[in-house]
């Protein structure tokens, strides 16, 4: 099979890329993200995929514009939906990719997390099958998840905490400012 991977980043493609290439099969790296939010954090994202290429020697499609503002208009039309249209705009661009060059099959990294809504990016993936005719590979992979971000720490990869878009990194330093709150409302008074 002839697979074209969309990369949400290093970390999420370690156990993917091993599953699959201990199944025997060829893939081919995509990497478009313009959720990812700042600039800084885009490009140290971007690096550490770079580290995973060079190791492993894996073919990858780089269509490295940082297109914030695209990303920022389909979030901005429905914020409760965000992640739909970021997951949209996203696989539209694999899949498209995938078209044009001859791909067999499209997935994503994004399936291996459980803190992604793995249940919209199915739907989309199905959605652009559809409309595209390529096939969307939907592995049931986020049993590897904890077992990638080990072997991503040893492989010294970047380590990101969050998802990558401006709200979740805002609802990040939120959880910790309720957290410190907590900790700090409940410590005994002298």
């Amino acid at each position: 099979m002839k697979i074209l991977t969309h990369i949400c980043c290093g970390p999420c493609l370690v156990y993917p890329y091993e599953k699959m290439i201990r199944e025997g099969e060829h893939l081919t790296g995509f990497w478009y993200n313009p959720n990812i939010h700042p600039f800084t954090e885009y490009k140290e994202r971007l690096k550490s995929l770079r580290k995973f290429q060079d190791m492993k020697q894996m073919d990858i499609v780089y269509q490295d514009s940082y297109d914030l503002e695209r990303f920022l208009q389909a979030a901005m039309s429905d914020l409760q939906d965000r992640c739909m249209h970021c997951y949209i705009l996203r696989l539209t661009e694999a899949a498209r990719y995938a078209k044009a060059n001859g791909f067999e099959y499209f997935t994503t990294t994004l399936l291996v997390s459980p803190y992604q809504k793995l249940d919209y990016i199915r739907k989309v993936g199905n959605d652009l099958e559809a409309q595209t005719g390529v096939k969307f590979l939907d592995l049931d992979i986020v049993s590897g998840y904890r077992e990638g971000r080990q072997k991503a720490r040893e492989m010294g990869l970047y380590m990101q905490k969050y998802c990558g878009c401006v709200f979740s990194e805002k609802e990040r330093y939120q959880k910790k400012a309720k957290k410190k709150k907590k900790s700090i409302s409940h410590t005994p008074s002298k």
